[in-house]
């Protein structure tokens, strides 16, 4: 399959669903090896290329807050879903807040005393998930209120980092819903954390993406199905929109973008929009060959860059998993994967709720 013209023989839902949180993983841990370090760093210790493998780093790797985050999106999900399933109305932006005070819990932050308490649940007896790596300000702090911030009464109302944008794949993954109800569901879960409108609707554009992607359309198309609806939303984001179109745009020349030349042009993907927009041009720009050849490509250059490698890592990582399924997911990587059967234990869940 190709970026460009799926395949006939497409990959199951559940393939994609395992493919997208697999894949995320796998691309979030590679980058964060290299998150806070410039290009001239990554080269000098990795080679002209930077880091293309596993096989290069020392020691375990371990992924970051962006998995812990997107699974625990995955667990807000599910329990909104268990609800439903046994008949009972839940507000679903209500149970992702909940999942996100879980995870907040293991972060060791001092939360305020008017926030609920939730029951625990199996995601929270992992103790692979409870290490600190690098969170977002935003996200700690917008949780830490105890207040449960909307778009109308929103936290951290001028914060617009990627906080939102690499949680918000699995919104994607729910199958049978609208393009419209995907895009309220991840925007709305954004404002827990996040404010400013390019946060929010990145996030949307982010699983509309995803969401596009499990329906059969190829990469380009899904970000362009995404693009239209959310410049439709009535919530303007037009640098969002911008950057999403030089995304596009600078996929399509041919040429391959230096990664000083890649962060100049799209940005080095502290902030919403600039971490999708790299993501998507990484996946983008790199297709062609089989399913894991691509996957190392993009992944090589979502990460090899002066920014925030392991977010747009992750995004990359994401994009592939829902195009391709666990087709694309190179089997030495996933041997060397931290949690992998705990991130296989989510996927399984969410899939128990959604297919049976």
């Amino acid at each position: 399959m190709s970026v460009d013209s799926p395949s006939a023989a497409a990959p199951s839902f559940p393939s994609r669903v395992r493919g997208t949180l697999l894949g995320g993983a796998l691309g979030d841990s590679l980058g964060y090896a290299v998150e806070f370090d410039p290009i001239k760093t990554i080269r000098a210790r990795y080679g002209a290329a930077g880091l293309t493998s596993f096989d290069q780093l020392d020691g375990v790797s371990h992924f970051s807050d962006d998995t812990q985050m997107t699974l625990y999106t995955v667990d807000g999900l599910v329990e909104a879903l268990e609800w439903a399933n046994d008949g009972v109305a839940a507000d679903e932006t209500a149970c992702l807040w909940l999942a996100y005070l879980r995870w907040l819990a293991t972060q060791d932050v001092a939360v305020s005393p008017s926030a609920p308490v939730p029951q625990p649940r199996w995601i929270d007896r992992q103790e692979v998930l409870k290490h600190r790596r690098a969170p977002g300000n935003a996200c700690l702090s917008g949780l830490a209120t105890g207040e449960m911030g909307t778009a109308a009464r929103p936290v951290n109302p001028d914060s617009k980092g990627c906080g939102t944008v690499m949680r918000s794949a699995p919104f994607g993954l729910i199958p049978h819903i609208s393009p419209q109800a995907v895009a309220k569901l991840s925007s709305d879960a954004a404002s827990l954390t996040h404010g400013h409108p390019s946060a929010r609707i990145s996030a949307a554009a982010f699983s509309l993406l995803i969401h596009h992607l499990v329906a059969g359309s190829d990469a380009r198309a899904a970000a362009a199905q995404a693009l239209e609806l959310v410049m439709d939303l009535p919530v303007k984001a037009p640098e969002l929109q911008a950057r999403l179109q030089a995304a596009l745009d600078l996929s399509d020349d041919g040429q391959l973008l230096a990664p000083e030349d890649l962060t100049e042009a799209l940005g080095e993907g502290w902030v919403a929009e600039e971490a999708l927009a790299v993501g998507l041009y990484a996946v983008l720009a790199t297709a062609g060959g089989g399913p894991q050849e691509h996957f190392r490509a993009a992944v090589a250059v979502a990460i090899n860059h002066s920014g925030d490698s392991d977010s747009t890592g992750s995004i990359a990582g994401n994009i592939l998993g829902a195009l391709y399924g666990e087709a694309c997911l190179p089997p030495s990587w996933l041997d060397a994967l931290e949690g992998r059967d705990v991130i296989e234990g989510m996927a399984a869940r969410l899939l128990a709720v959604t297919v049976g």
